[in-house]
């Protein structure tokens, strides 16, 4: 890659992440996400100018941190995916990195099925207590609270003051219709978000299991 090209790249990538921070400020966490995959397309040659005319070292991407910190809020199995494929195929981007992405993103993945699990038990318990999802779900309830706490920030969940600690309730419809992947075949299909809160038979491969929904309940 020529000097120019790089360059070129750096303002593509810059750009694309100014609008990703300003979506970001604005509270719409969705459109900030896709900015910021946007800009995935400019991280190698970005990377490549930076350190080769500016002598930058990277300890992380910033458009890989922004999607790392919302994806599993957001319940957007489909973009860590993405990610995936990208340090396959570039793999000069964690190479150069200090952190180990991979491990980052498996990390991304295991909050984000913490995350579903969360989301399908408000799903089901309407102003559920706060302060007794360890007690139902099990595992840290420091981390319960914070995925509430962050939902709450994004405008997806209310937390209602009660007794101490608070009523969760999400801001949304069971029968909101939403796209939703097959966790055998990927294929993409649309119904209601109550639909997919149990395992089904996919209508394409015929095999049952707990489809991936791919649309949160708001722009957000």
């Amino acid at each position: 890659m020529k000097k120019a090209e790089m360059e070129e790249h750096r303002r593509s990538y810059l750009r694309l992440m100014s609008q990703a921070r300003e979506a970001e400020g604005e509270g719409l966490y969705r459109k900030a996400v896709q900015c910021a995959l946007e800009a995935w397309d400019y991280i190698d040659g970005m990377m490549q100018f930076e350190r080769r005319y500016r002598n930058v070292e990277f300890d992380s991407i910033p458009a890989i941190d922004l999607v790392l910190k919302y994806a599993p809020l957001l319940l957007d199995f489909e973009t860590l995916d993405t990610l995936e494929n990208l340090l396959k195929a570039k793999r000069r981007i964690e190479r150069n990195t200090s952190e180990n992405l991979a491990d980052r993103l498996s990390a991304a993945r295991e909050r984000m099925w913490k995350d579903h699990r969360l989301w399908d038990h408000l799903e089901r318990n309407p102003n559920a207590r706060q302060d007794q999802l360890r007690t139902c779900l099990g595992g840290d309830q420091d981390e319960w609270r914070a995925t509430a706490e962050a939902w709450h920030k994004m405008g997806l969940v209310t937390r209602t003051p009660d007794g101490g600690s608070y009523r969760l309730a999400i801001c949304t419809r069971l029968g909101e219709m939403v796209p939703a992947k097959c966790p055998s075949c990927g294929n993409t299909f649309e119904g209601s978000k109550a639909l997919f809160l149990e395992p089904m038979d996919c209508p394409k491969c015929k095999r049952t299991g707990l489809f991936v929904v791919l649309a949160a309940c708001a722009d957000s």
